[in-house]
């Protein structure tokens, strides 16, 4: 079981891997072609959620892939919660893309559809399934639910601040957000929209990392643990 998720998980990180360097690639091309600005267009880009997310998915699966071919028995703690924060950004970008940004549409030329079906979906999908089923979890404390949170908080502050200033590669555009429901311009209520969307998304984060810490207290590679002790609550 743990040679064949060692081979699974590398062969998701392939697959991550190439639909990042597709759209990366495909975006640089046509910033490029227009005259626009390459350097802005990498900021912009790393500046996803979606592809932060993704990009330590991938890493927390290379990483679980050796620990599954040289190491016996549970991961560390560490590599657990980092698993653990994967999962929940991952899990949250399937949910948010599926429910707020499936039926906007993308701009034509510059999306590459594969990639974008594997970074919304297969991706958010796949870490689900491995942390359910693969072997080498710990349980965790409830608290690292709040560490889990740390990243989305960092990064919604960073966005709001720096969106505004921030400009479209090609057009030179000012201000430039990475989703349309952050953009108080576009949205019918301003900043009270904005503030909703930023609010449900943080009770999504929240309710993911409470369900994939309480997983790891509670299920093993499908089976129910022992009760976790009462004297170790958090």
């Amino acid at each position: 079981m743990r040679i064949g998720f060692a081979i699974l998980r590398a062969v998701v990180v392939v697959v991550m891997v190439a639909a990042v360097a597709a759209q990366l690639t495909r975006s640089i091309q046509v910033t490029a072609a227009a005259g626009g600005s390459v350097a802005g267009l990498l900021v912009n880009f790393f500046s996803f959620f979606t592809i932060d997310s993704n990009v330590l998915g991938l890493v927390v699966l290379a990483i679980g892939a050796v620990l599954l071919l040289v190491r016996r028995g549970d991961d560390p703690e560490w590599f657990t919660a980092l698993r653990a924060a994967a999962v929940t950004y991952l899990v949250t970008t399937g949910v948010v893309y599926n429910l707020l940004l499936r039926n906007i549409p993308l701009p034509q030329g510059t999306t590459v559809a594969w990639s974008n079906e594997v970074l919304h979906v297969i991706a958010p999908a796949y870490l689900l399934i491995d942390w359910l089923f693969a072997p080498g979890r710990t349980p965790l404390r409830l608290r690292t639910v709040w560490g889990i949170a740390v990243f989305p908080i960092v990064w919604a502050v960073y966005t709001l601040l720096r969106a505004p200033i921030a400009a479209d590669p090609v057009s030179g555009k000012q201000p430039w957000y990475p989703y349309p429901f952050l953009n108080p311009q576009t949205s019918q209520n301003g900043y009270l929209s904005v503030a909703f969307y930023v609010l449900l998304i943080a009770v999504v984060i929240l309710a993911v990392g409470y369900g994939v810490v309480w997983i790891s207290r509670r299920w093993r590679g499908g089976r129910p643990l022992p009760s976790v002790s009462a004297a170790d609550p958090a």
